[in-house]
């Protein structure tokens, strides 16, 4: 059950937490076992409807737990007790380096900052992470606790504010976001609730489905975060999976056989292969699916040696052909531009 603090949501109850109340809590941190500073450390209740209000307002309340943290109003969690977030938005680094130097970091010098996690929805006395991954990680191996501030979030207001400080950092790569998105809708998170975690549109929303729903798992997983590979490319490889039956059994033989190291790479032969036609298939024609904001199917293109045919479902087809019919004037300057026609 998701408990209240003092009866208050969030906004509410850090909204009156002053200068003085947070100098009192600095005071009473420094008392092991005073029950007020564990009640305060367990910030209750969430995200109340998070959906409701702006994503300046959680960022507002995201600030303010800060400020308890900095007061000292965390916990001290063995690591065994805490769980990943049931919506992973990593895929594994190219190396390990990165890591060591900040385990390195943190035995040396401590945890600067608490983690954020939640109380275990189904696991009485295990909690969840929500951020703060990497620092949970380097006390499991280091073989200390770790500095927490525990929260009582849902489903949905995990992933919100999991999302909010991720987008902030700017450290996912665009299919990382692909995966949160997929495995958000595994969850069954509502799209508002997705949109709000990411900060993205409908557009957006559809364009990472997308490339999920083209794309199986673990063909995702055997290239990695590629982060040079942004939308445009991922989408690329989203469509010549779906026009091609075979690309898939060619990807996964060119990842199995490839040796290169970089995640960037690895993408970089996955569509290669995913692109490579033989004379066969070159002379049947291209079939190219057309879609809409939402990433629902409206028409199709075919491509054949002498013609290309358009084709739009009856609800669309009459704005699109007055747009194609202002646009084609362009695209002919700018194919005659390029030189290839004669």
């Amino acid at each position: 059950m998701t408990k209240k603090l003092g009866g208050k949501s969030l906004v509410a109850a850090f909204g009156a937490f002053s200068s003085s109340a947070a100098e009192e809590l600095e005071t009473r941190s420094q008392e092991p076992h005073n029950e007020a500073v564990r009640s305060l450390a367990r910030v209750g209740a969430g995200i109340v409807g998070a959906t409701q209000r702006s994503l300046q307002e959680l960022r507002e309340e995201r600030d303010r737990l800060e400020a308890l943290v900095k007061s000292g109003g965390h916990q001290e969690l063995a690591p065994e007790l805490i769980d990943p977030s049931p919506f992973p938005d990593r895929l594994p680094d190219d190396n390990e380096s990165d890591f060591e130097a900040f385990k390195n970091s943190v035995r040396e010098q401590g945890q600067k900052v608490p983690v954020l996690v939640r109380t275990h929805p189904k696991s009485a006395g295990r909690y969840q992470v929500v951020f703060g991954h990497r620092r949970v990680r380097a006390a499991r191996e280091l073989g200390v606790p770790v500095k927490a501030l525990v929260c009582e979030y849902t489903d949905s207001e995990l992933a919100i504010a999991q999302g909010i400080e991720n987008s902030e950092r700017q450290n996912l790569t665009w299919i990382e976001r692909a995966m949160y998105v997929a495995r958000m809708d595994g969850h069954g998170v509502r799209p508002r609730d997705i949109r709000a975690a990411l900060g993205i549109d409908d557009a957006e929303l559809a364009r990472l489905r997308q490339v999920t729903r083209a794309t199986p798992s673990d063909v995702i997983k055997s290239i990695g975060r590629a982060p040079k590979a942004g939308r445009p490319r991922w989408l690329s490889l989203a469509a010549a999976i779906e026009q091609d039956a075979s690309a898939l059994e060619r990807i996964r033989e060119t990842l199995s056989a490839d040796k290169v190291s970089s995640s960037d790479e690895r993408f970089q032969t996955a569509l290669a292969a995913a692109l490579r036609r033989t004379a066969k298939m070159l002379a049947e024609p291209e079939r190219l699916l057309l879609r809409d904001a939402t990433g629902a199917q409206i028409g199709s293109a075919v491509f054949g040696r002498l013609e290309v045919k358009l084709r739009v479902g009856e609800k669309q087809s009459p704005a699109f052909a007055e747009f194609l019919r202002a646009e084609l004037p362009v695209l002919m300057e700018k194919f005659a531009a390029k030189g290839d026609g004669t």
